[in-house]
């Protein structure tokens, strides 16, 4: 047991992945990310409107790690790891107790590929609206209301960097339910299955 704990360390080392890293699931989905919620809506049933505004400052560039603190909505919240029990985050049933209506959340995760890959789709699903920012660049925007299904909007021909890449996903919920989902896939849409997920920075 000690050889085989030993040779999964010297792979992570090898592949550049931090050891305390997470698989995607097979079908390429992220399930592992850092959460901010449940930041309150300045307004009803305006996720459109939010999906522009920066409820964390320099939100395109947030490198967080669990138990960092952010102040947003006038209320001092606390970045969770967080692990999926399905392909989507569920955030009204992870946090939205609280609130889980007229609300933002921000979800990080940080990608690790072993070799730069190009000509890649980013895809993501979303209940409401939703904004998706890779290594600083917004990728993919959507700015009405929905019922989230897997790969409703695609950013394509992007480039994850070999080792780690950021990415900063952004979800408004108006009413009733309040989720997001995120993968990989090639070109011609088979899903990326061998990218490692932290949730620390490097």
């Amino acid at each position: 047991m000690k050889t085989a704990a030993a040779l999964a360390t010297l792979i992570l080392a090898f592949s550049g992945a931090p050891q305390d890293s997470f698989k995607v699931d097979d079908e390429g989905f992220i399930r592992n990310w850092l959460v901010l919620a449940p930041i309150a809506s300045e307004n009803e049933d305006a996720g459109a409107a939010e999906v522009e505004k920066e409820q964390v400052k320099d939100e395109a560039k947030l490198k967080p790690k669990a138990g960092d603190k952010a102040t947003a909505g006038g209320k001092e919240l606390t970045w969770k790891a967080h692990k999926t029990t399905d392909y989507y985050i569920d955030f009204r049933a992870s946090f939205g107790a609280e609130r889980g209506e007229d609300v933002v959340g921000y979800a990080v995760a940080y990608v690790h590929a072993e070799a730069e890959m190009t000509g890649l789709k980013i895809l993501m699903g979303s209940n409401d609206q939703a904004k998706l920012y890779l290594n600083g660049k917004c990728v993919v925007k959507f700015e009405e209301g929905r019922t989230i299904d897997k790969d409703q909007s695609a950013g394509d021909n992007v480039t994850l960097a070999k080792g780690q890449n950021v990415i900063v996903f952004k979800v408004i919920n108006e009413k009733n339910n309040w989720a997001g989902c995120v993968r990989f896939t090639d070109k011609a849409g088979a899903a990326v299955k061998s990218l490692k997920v932290s949730l620390a920075p490097q």
